[in-house]
């Protein structure tokens, strides 16, 4: 990927470990986020990560607040790691930077962001990622790794674009970050949303961390039915993994341990959550589909409802 400039455009959490991998083999990586003084201390103190993940003192050289800012890099990948409630905006501000070429691609947590871009700027532009890490934001260029399950995971929309998802998956794995192409994406992404829209919802209203939430009975019953909730939307929409996959499942999550979701952080902060792309998402599926997911249904409305004591809408 010579000569390619990239973009991490969102530098909370995820986009901050991500940035890290990128710049340790690439320094030229451009950073963007409108968060107030994250760039002085980017370009002050670099980015520096503890945990399961290591990354000290990397240095940012070209940091923006504004995405237009990029349009004079003609950058040719793009990777977002912003919340999915920007998602929209952000698609419309890149609308004056993306060129024939420039590829995008998408780590966002939650269900359908590949074809939420690609509905923008078309298949043969999109890529997604599917994290296996968790991080925690304690401050600009400050992240906390409670857990990576190596690797993670991408892929591409159309099989044209599996050479350039190889390079994208070495490029990061080169930084540190291990990453494997997949041949199918979606997989991968049903098989850590399935939780994550599961437990986003429960750990967000109730304020436990994953580990509490599970061992706890009643929150323990919730969970249970949500996910044979969304075993059934996945299998209506091609992905059967059966029953057994409940205790991989279980077993994937007592490796996360005491991690609270970010969802939590949201509601605590009194932030808008990404509900619409996790839980808000499986109902949708589901309704689409003729499927009844009366948990899931609670649960997300529940999320709208706390929300909305704090945004008022």
């Amino acid at each position: 990927m010579e000569n390619c400039r990239v973009v991490v455009l969102g530098v909370g959490a995820t986009g901050a470990t991500l940035a890290a991998a990128l710049l340790s083999k690439n320094p030229e990586t451009i950073l963007i986020d409108p968060a107030p003084d994250m760039g002085e201390i980017l370009l002050k103190k670099g980015i520096n990560i503890s945990g399961a993940i290591s990354y000290s003192s990397v240095p940012v050289r070209f940091f923006h607040d504004r995405i237009s800012d990029i349009k004079k890099y003609n950058p040719c990948l793009i990777f977002i790691s912003t919340k999915t409630f920007v998602l929209p905006h952000v698609l419309d501000e890149l609308e004056g930077v993306v060129k024939p070429g420039t590829q995008i691609v998408s780590t966002h947590n939650g269900l359908g962001t590949e074809d939420f871009v690609a509905e923008r700027f078309g298949p043969d532009s999109v890529f997604r990622m599917s994290l296996n890490y968790g991080v925690a934001f304690k401050g600009p260029g400050e992240i906390e790794a409670a857990f990576f399950n190596r690797p993670n995971h991408l892929g591409c929309l159309v099989p044209e674009n599996r050479g350039r998802g190889k390079e994208i998956a070495h490029l990061l794995t080169d930084g540190g970050l291990d990453t494997e192409f997949v041949e199918d994406i979606k997989l991968f992404v049903w098989k850590k949303m399935i939780m994550k829209c599961t437990m986003a919802s429960i750990c967000a209203v109730t304020d436990k961390t994953i580990k509490d939430a599970l061992d706890f009975s009643p929150t323990r019953e919730i969970a249970d039915a949500c996910f044979k909730e969304s075993l059934a939307v996945a299998k209506a929409k091609g992905y059967d993994f059966g029953e057994e996959y409940l205790k991989q499942m279980f077993e994937y999550l007592e490796k996360v341990g005491v991690h609270k979701d970010s969802m939590c952080y949201d509601i605590s902060n009194q932030s808008p959550t990404e509900i619409d792309f996790l839980g808000g998402k499986m109902v949708e599926y589901a309704r689409e589909m003729g499927i009844s997911v009366p948990f899931y249904t609670v649960m997300t409305n529940l999320v709208k409802a706390l929300e909305n004591n704090y945004l008022g809408k």
